[in-house]
């Protein structure tokens, strides 16, 4: 198994951990301490190494941070996982805050006397986030100050960092060689007058050299700093360990791969104006550039907008790997509608998906750890069951089941929320709102230049109207074989980067009343160029390509609550997944899928 149930969540090691930091804090001298869930690459996904907020806190989500004061720590999660963090950290000595309602610069200007100094490590924060703060805090005399990691400091038995080996990616499945995209990047920065650009991303890296590493859990990528020069040169840093004479081979002479010791020097030896993004890149790297006296450009990671943008070969791969998880996927509903309200657990849905995928012979990793959650459980957004919180799925009750795989073609990511027995009226009117939102993205058509915040509101308008809505983005960015959380694109009413052609996103409206019940129904889809219509203005317009092939259950929708246009998308999408998806499963799958997928009536 690739997801284990052990609860990794330790509340009752919060207080002395706190304690044993506020002590560390004042042998450094300082008011407050930041511990944010990042490691130096801004992964939302860290190695056991940077699991610094897991280990201080408890909380074991997948974004937030800790500002520790002497007489309190605020724990800031986002709408995503308030439920969650109830449930992990100790609420007599860790308190939770609502966050980006409530910013940390505010937060800490209340609760600081004048003069107090903050701490941070300056590997683990970007320019952007600490100039924000110094900003805010310089009229209230806080100031904000770089030191050594305190909970490093004491932390014993910290693990080491990771040494995943790093291998080749086909040219095939990235349409593009190594070569061609520093080629590519290169004469930007000679256009743009840079004489070097600052990579510290690690997808960003994996996807301009055609490399992939296993660094960290589900997500495909090496831990590496990379210098990509304006002739087209890349010094690339990480541990010598990770490479072998494959790697070397694949990298070329152009590539030269060097260990971490030696990143600061180089920066040093740079010469000309150097890009670096201030939004991705650690506070120490300009600091590094700063005290040489560099000239800096801030600017984005010039591989950011060329990885979302995918070429057709990685669409068509994606495309491929997307049928065949789909077929997983119905081998697997197949399966749990034939058991019985009552006989299953939690476990037993992540055990056997899991199972599924593996069967297709060509699962790499899950891309994440399944959420399968059932009722109250279904209401927190990125549940994770463990050995403790295993439920069983009980008559009457929803069970939200979000998943995928890593596969070497692709990266899937899916959400389907399925009834266990007879499921009351209030679920299924909440499902067809859902469902209804899901739908408007999918059948969108928008003019070029328009952004995720100006797409959002169409799969929360059926919920709004009934005076709901949901605490987490409509849909993300995706990688192609690399992390399943990709940006700069997103479907949020915070996106402003305009969506272009290649642009993978996930399609994922859905409503939790804490407590009860969830609700998610999730796709992937890819923003194309629309095909003309007549009588349509001569204007540039994009829409959606749907990549994902599963059911939706259909027992779950009130068919009065969708008009002629919706039932219409349903039936055309259910018939797609029939036609795709039958020739790929076990006769008994087949006739599954058959009755699964027959049309609705209004």
């Amino acid at each position: 198994m690739f997801q284990s149930f052990e609860d990794t969540a330790s509340p009752d090691q919060g207080p002395p951990r706190l304690a044993a930091l506020r002590e560390a804090m004042a042998q450094a001298r300082v008011s407050a301490f930041l511990v944010p869930r990042a490691d130096a690459h801004q992964g939302e996904y860290v190695a056991p190494h940077d699991e610094r907020l897991s280990w201080l806190t408890g909380f074991t989500g997948s974004a937030g941070f800790c500002a520790v004061l002497p007489d309190i720590a605020g724990v800031f999660v986002d709408g995503r996982y308030r439920t969650q963090v109830k449930r992990q950290v100790d609420l007599a000595r860790f308190t939770p805050v609502d966050w980006p309602e409530v910013q940390l610069a505010d937060w800490l200007v209340e609760k600081l006397p004048e003069g107090s100094i903050v701490g941070y490590d300056a590997w683990l924060h970007v320019p952007d986030e600490i100039d924000r703060l110094e900003e805010a805090g310089a009229p209230h005399g806080i100031g904000f100050k770089p030191i050594q990691n305190l909970v490093d400091h004491i932390w014993p038995d910290q693990p080491a960092p990771p040494l995943g080996p790093i291998m080749p990616y086909p040219d095939e499945l990235a349409g593009e060689s190594h070569a061609s995209k520093r080629t590519r990047l290169s004469a930007e920065l000679r256009a743009a007058g840079q004489s070097a650009a600052v990579i510290t991303l690690p997808d960003s890296i994996a996807w301009l050299l055609n490399i992939r590493g296993a660094d960290i859990p589900r997500n495909p990528v090496p831990h590496a700093f990379a210098i990509l020069r304006a002739d087209g040169h890349v010094a690339l840093f990480t541990d010598p360990a990770k490479a072998d004479d494959t790697l070397r081979a694949h990298l070329g002479d152009e590539v030269t791969l060097r260990p971490w010791s030696g990143f600061l020097p180089m920066l040093r030896t740079l010469d000309g104006t150097i890009r670096l993004d201030p939004k991705t890149a650690p506070v120490a790297v300009l600091h590094a550039l700063s005290e040489d006296g560099k000239d800096i450009a801030l600017a984005d990671d010039p591989c950011i907008l060329p990885k979302a943008r995918k070429t057709t070969a990685e669409i068509a791969a994606t495309q491929e790997a997307h049928l065949r998880d789909g077929a997983a996927m119905v081998e697997f509903l197949m399966w749990f509608d034939a058991q019985p309200p009552g006989t299953l657990t939690e476990i037993d849905i992540v055990t056997n998906l899991e199972g599924a995928r593996r069967a297709t012979n060509a699962l790499r990793d899950i891309s994440f750890d399944t959420i399968a959650g059932t009722g109250p459980n279904g209401a927190v957004m990125h549940y994770r069951v463990t050995e403790d919180s295993n439920s069983r799925l009980e008559e009457g009750e929803l069970i939200v089941v979000d998943s995928g795989g890593q596969y070497l073609d692709g990266t899937t990511d899916i959400t389907r929320t399925l009834p266990i027995g007879q499921v009351g009226e209030e679920e299924r009117t909440a499902f067809t709102r859902v469902l209804k939102g899901m739908i408007a993205i999918s059948r969108a058509r928008f003019p070029k230049g328009l952004a995720g915040r100006d797409l959002d509101a169409l799969a929360r308008y059926p919920l709004w109207l009934a005076g709901q809505d949901f605490n987490h983005g409509t849909g993300h960015g995706v990688g192609v074989y690399l992390c399943v959380h990709e940006g700069p694109q997103r479907l949020s009413r915070v996106s402003t980067t305009p969506l272009a052609p290649g642009m993978i996103l996930s399609n994922e409206p859905g409503y939790y009343r804490e407590g009860a019940f969830g609700i998610r129904i999730e796709n992937l889809i890819v923003v194309q160029e629309a095909g003309a219509l007549d009588g349509a203005d001569d204007r540039a317009m994009y829409d959606f390509l749907t990549l994902t092939w599963v059911p939706i259950d259909r027992r779950l929708i009130v068919s009065e609550m969708l008009d002629a246009g919706e039932i219409a998308w349903l039936n055309q999408y259910h018939a797609t997944c029939r036609d795709k998806i039958s020739p790929r499963v076990s006769p008994r799958a087949a006739l599954w899928l058959q009755e699964a997928t027959a049309p609705l009536q209004a």
